[in-house]
């Protein structure tokens, strides 16, 4: 399985093109809309309803976002559709939606956030409920998340998506996880054994030797989050495409 070329040569909006100074809250309808006219690949984020429904939502809470508070997972899906996302007058979509407005038109990179908590086994549901959407879906579109059990699972649902990790440098003090767990998942250890095609690795940990190796082996790698031009040509000299927020990417040749 290998990675298709959109996803190397399509610079990908960081939570689609979002801007709330033009009223397109990150993750939005907008901020999708945007992007594909802008002719950007969209990276977006996934998590659970009450109700098994995968909506696209990057946080665990509801508070930075929105105006309410409390977890994600604990409201069903017509309630987030009803909440406002600050800096727009849209509420949360599900997957189906956004599926459904990007249409294909450009490449779309499908984060699923851990839900066990510690990178653990404790998956499945949110999965299942994006396969049962992604399997019907005509256009390029991959598969990617930080814990290897729900790439592991994408797998088994999604065989024929490409998919991939998303990796880290892991450190302690950033990341709500025993220093066991990030140690082991820094190596990243899991790459061959979940059938992945690709990295989406940390910008500013690029240098890591097990980049290089990986990509050497024929890995793809791409990276997050770019935030400029200057940093964007930095980060290139590893990574074939990058996912940026708050800049506009030149275009490649």
């Amino acid at each position: 399985m290998t990675l298709p070329a959109a996803f190397l040569n399509t610079p990908l909006a960081h939570r689609a093109l979002h801007d709330v100074t033009a009223g397109r809250p990150e993750s939005s309808r907008a901020a999708v809309r945007a992007a594909v006219e802008a002719g950007f690949g969209i990276e977006i984020d996934l998590q659970l309803s009450a109700d098994g429904k995968a909506m696209v939502f990057h946080d665990y809470g509801l508070e930075r976002l929105t105006a309410e508070r409390g977890a994600v997972r604990l409201r069903d899906a017509s309630a987030l559709a009803a909440i406002p996302l600050k800096g727009g007058d849209e509420g949360i979509p599900t997957l189906e939606e956004i599926l459904d407005l990007v249409g294909g038109r450009v490449p779309l990179l499908v984060e699923f956030k851990d839900q066990d908590g510690g990178m653990g086994p404790d998956v499945g549901p949110l999965e299942a409920a994006a396969a049962k959407l992604i399997g019907s879906y005509r256009g390029d579109l991959a598969v990617m998340s930080f814990n290897p059990h729900s790439v592991r699972e994408l797998a088994r649902l999604l065989p024929d998506v490409p998919r991939g990790l998303t990796t880290s440098a892991y450190r302690p003090d950033e990341w709500p996880l025993p220093a066991q767990t990030c140690d082991r998942l820094r190596g990243i250890p899991d790459y061959v054994e979940s059938g992945s095609c690709f990295i989406s690795h940390e910008a500013d940990d690029l240098s890591r030797p097990r980049v290089a190796e990986l990509k050497a082996a024929g890995a793809a790698v791409l990276c997050w989050t770019v935030r400029s031009r200057a940093e964007e040509d930095i980060v290139r000299q590893v990574a074939q495409n990058v996912t940026f927020e708050g800049y506009l990417p030149q275009p490649r040749p």
